[in-house]
């Protein structure tokens, strides 16, 4: 089935006599084949009797509040997409058209009323507490979406079946849009021009919306700022904090200043960097799908796999970078022979890590759990400058340049030449950077 149309009611038998028709019409014209899913919250009006007559499958919310209701129908949805949109005819049926054409550009389309070409005919006083709700939102969850609060939205069923809505209410909207995008879907909006409900009142109480938005924001905002968010390391990268932002872009100066030229890069372990967008001819790969979901929009090609069996056939790649990944991993040394076999002969290999022997890091430290308190502060594997070194030699590897990022991560070119004592002679005629001189 193309398209489940998803509405959720209280007492709303007027509005669904006008809405129903309008929108099989609709759906028919675009040739889809579709459901209407109409999830009824005790009405009291007839309304599940009519809407039956007229051809949709009633369902009664499984838990109250609007919240409830939507569960309940992504539930019960067996579309690839779900369309969702409020029965009293302030979304417009024939509208969706565009939404549907749109479906190629993200993973959730909305019709949006705070992008160039909308317009909103709402009261003064609905219209500046919408204004200021999703103003504060973006900035709060750190989205670079314009109407989170926007019920007329367009889903592929895969960006939210897996979402397990904590909501009461209306908040949800916000909630199933800032976990779908921490779990790597891609949102695109569309102008649409809004005019109030129809026949009947709203059934939206604005003290209690408010209160139950501040609660739901704060949790969503942990979430913004987890590591588990797809998004993590980009964001990161753009981070409002000067020293966080300076940080992470010395270790792009670097990384990328020497894996440039480079015919075929893999970037193990890359999460949502700007590293990896950064660098032509470049395969991401990471355990984490949403990671790499995130990365779809890039054009990147994308490969899900784990660095203790990397993916590919022996001498792959030219180049090879490992950035913050090791500390998060066990301590095992097959993470060292798997790169050497990725990697062609005199291939470069870029390791960065911690130096937990650098004596910036005792300082350091506490200052990240400042700066980024949810962040990978907390190292499953430490190592020391002397440890990697030895380890890289001792699989093959010969150490060419060396830098310090704020004088605590260490970040080391190495050259894949034959194990033994070949590699002794090259790291030993080229002496690497300590973090005094970085």
């Amino acid at each position: 089935m193309d398209v489940s149309v998803i509405l959720p009611v209280v007492n709303e038998r007027e509005n669904l006599a006008k809405l129903i028709p309008r929108l099989k019409a609709v759906l028919e014209r675009e040739a889809l084949s579709y459901e209407v899913v109409v999830i009824d919250g005790n009405s009291t009006d007839g309304t599940p009797e009519a809407a039956s007559a007229m051809g949709a499958r009633v369902v009664p919310e499984r838990r109250r509040g609007y919240a409830g209701a939507m569960m309940t129908g992504f539930a019960e949805a067996r579309g690839d997409y779900l369309l969702t949109l409020d029965a009293d005819l302030s979304h417009d049926p024939d509208f969706f058209p565009r939404m549907w054409r749109a479906r190629t550009c993200g993973d959730i389309v909305i019709a949006s009323r705070y992008v160039r070409g909308a317009v909103s005919y709402n009261s003064l006083m609905r219209g500046k507490l919408s204004d200021l709700l999703n103003w504060t939102l973006r900035r709060a969850l750190a989205m670079p979406v314009g109407d989170l609060s926007s019920g007329f939205r367009l889903y592929r069923r895969e960006a939210v079946e897996n979402i397990e809505i904590e909501s009461r209410n209306f908040e949800m909207q916000e909630e199933v849009l800032a976990k779908a995008w921490a779990n790597g879907f891609s949102v695109v909006e569309i102008p649409f021009t809004y005019f109030p409900r129809g026949a009947g009142t709203s059934h939206a109480r604005i003290v209690r919306f408010g209160i139950d938005l501040a609660r739901s924001a704060l949790k969503l905002r942990r979430l913004r700022n987890s590591p588990a968010s797809a998004d993590y390391e980009e964001r990161a990268f753009y981070s409002l904090s000067p020293l966080e932002r300076r940080w992470q872009r010395q270790r792009h100066r670097i990384i990328v200043g020497w894996a440039r030229g480079a015919a075929r890069v893999l970037d193990a372990g890359c999460g949502s960097s700007v590293i990896v967008q950064s660098l032509n001819n470049a395969v991401a790969m990471d355990s984490n799908a949403a990671k790499l979901r995130f990365l779809r929009r890039h054009g990147i090609a994308l490969v899900r796999g784990t660095a203790m069996e990397l993916p590919f056939r022996g001498g792959s790649f030219d180049c090879l970078v490992s950035s913050r990944t090791l500390e998060r991993l066990p301590r095992d040394e097959k993470l060292f022979a798997e790169m050497r076999r990725v990697l062609k002969s005199d291939g470069i290999l870029i390791l960065g890590t911690l130096d937990h022997s650098a004596l910036g890091w005792r300082a350091a430290r506490p200052l990240q759990k400042l700066l980024v308190p949810d962040g990978y502060g907390q190292c499953a594997t430490r190592y020391t400058r002397a440890e990697l070194e030895e380890i890289l030699l001792r699989h093959g590897f010969a150490l060419q340049e060396s830098e310090y990022v704020a004088g605590v991560e260490i970040i080391l070119k190495c050259r894949k030449v034959g194990i033994g004592g070949n590699v002794a002679v090259a790291a030993c005629a080229e002496p690497s950077a300590r973090p005094g001189a970085a």
